[in-house]
Parts: structure tokens; C-alpha cells; sequence
């Protein structure tokens, strides 16, 4: 009975999404992480918290923890960049699903899934330019990274930023994190903030609600 209603709100959400031409959602206040790739000693406590939180099967992975390294001896480096679902302002994933699973939050700009309306159809995946949406094997559907909502309604941060012994990752008003006027353990005094480093997807894409203090090498000249 559950899957019959499933199948019909599914259909009802589809011939809604034909009827309606997309808008961008402009949130009261932009929500976004910020990283520092100088500091963070890649432990992936974060990866793991959030799959633990998120009960995620082999495969899926909603935070990743990239490894960087190059150069020759001794002019050597290495360093890590840390990253989710961006919660874009103008994110690729939305409009491209056909059923209009994907929403944005309108408080705070979380970009959100509702599972019971994903057919696994994958769009959101392939238009994805950070690889945000994971397809589950198990339940066939695509899931994503919506900044631990739940803990943000409560007051609290996200499980990833919670399980971060280093304090290297945080979560807040994005256009305030890029300014340094929120008060974080992430950004130092003298750190330099910027939108984003060497070998991600040009930010101007999808607008990203994303910022880094950035390894030496990691910088775009």
C-alpha cells in the first residue's frame, strides 16, 4: 500500500513539474561549509560521521576528503581538500529532476532530497559538477548531503563538522564566511578566503556556497 501511494504522489509531483516553469529560490540567508585545506590532517572523521549518521551503505559517500600531491624532491607537498554537497545558489541538480525531488531550502538555502519522490533516474548526478547526489545501490534512489538539517533545526551543526578534531570544518552564513565576520575556529586571523581551488569546477557554474583557506598549492594564480 506504502509503494501504491509512493507511485502516485510521484506521478502527481511529474504533471506538477510540467506545469510549473523553474524559479531560483533566493533563501532568506545562504548556508555554506568552509574548509582549510592548510590545516586539516585528512583523518576523515568527517566521512565517517557522516555516513554513520546518515546510515550509508558501502559506496555512497555524501563528504569526501581528497588527497593532493605532486612535486619533486625537495620542493614536495601535500595537502587535503574536504568537500560535500555545496548547497549551490543556482544549483544544476534541481531543475534537471523530473520530479522535483530536489527543493531548496528557502530559510537557510539547503539544497534537499525527498527520497519518496526519486524515481533513480540519475539526472541530478550527471549534472552535478562536484558529484554531490550518490546514487544507493540498495534503495535505487539518489541521496545527497542536506547539511544534517535535522541538527541545524535544533541548534546544532552538522555531524561532519561536529567529528572534526582539528576544527579545520565549519558550516554558516556563507556571504559572512567569505567576509570574516563569522566567528569560526576555521579561519584564522591572518587567513586569506577564497571561493575555490586548484582543480574544482569553476565556482561560477553553479554558484557554490562553499569557501576555503587554501594550501599554497592549492591557490588559483
Amino acid at each position: 500500500m506504502a509503494a501504491e501511494l509512493d507511485k502516485a504522489k510521484v506521478k502527481e509531483a511529474v504533471k506538477a513539474r510540467k506545469r510549473v516553469t523553474y524559479t531560483p529560490v533566493v533563501p532568506d540567508e545562504q548556508w555554506g561549509f568552509v574548509h582549510n585545506n592548510v590545516d586539516c590532517i585528512g583523518c576523515r572523521a568527517c566521512e565517517i560521521a557522516c555516513k554513520d549518521k546518515n546510515g550509508l551503505p558501502p559506496g555512497p559517500r555524501f563528504r569526501r576528503v581528497q588527497y593532493v600531491e605532486g612535486g619533486s624532491f625537495p620542493e614536495v607537498f601535500a595537502y587535503k581538500v574536504n568537500m560535500s554537497c555545496n548547497h549551490c545558489a543556482e544549483p544544476a541538480c534541481l531543475p534537471t529532476c523530473p520530479t522535483g525531488a530536489i527543493f531548496k531550502r528557502a530559510d537557510n538555502g539547503v539544497v534537499d532530497i525527498d527520497s519518496t519522490l526519486c524515481i533513480g533516474c540519475r539526472r541530478c548526478e550527471a549534472s552535478c559538477p562536484f558529484g554531490a547526489p550518490q546514487y544507493n545501490p540498495e534503495t535505487k534512489t539518489v541521496v545527497k548531503c542536506n547539511m544534517c538539517i535535522d541538527e541545524l533545526e535544533a541548534g546544532r551543526k552538522p555531524y561532519c563538522v561536529m567529528a572534526c578534531m582539528m576544527r579545520v570544518l565549519d558550516v554558516g552564513p556563507i556571504e559572512k564566511i567569505r567576509e570574516g565576520s563569522y566567528e569560526t575556529k576555521a579561519i584564522g586571523p591572518n587567513d586569506k578566503v577564497v571561493r575555490r581551488v586548484r582543480n574544482m569546477a569553476d565556482w561560477q557554474l553553479t554558484n557554490p556556497s562553499i569557501a576555503f583557506v587554501p594550501h599554497s598549492k592549492a591557490i588559483i594564480e
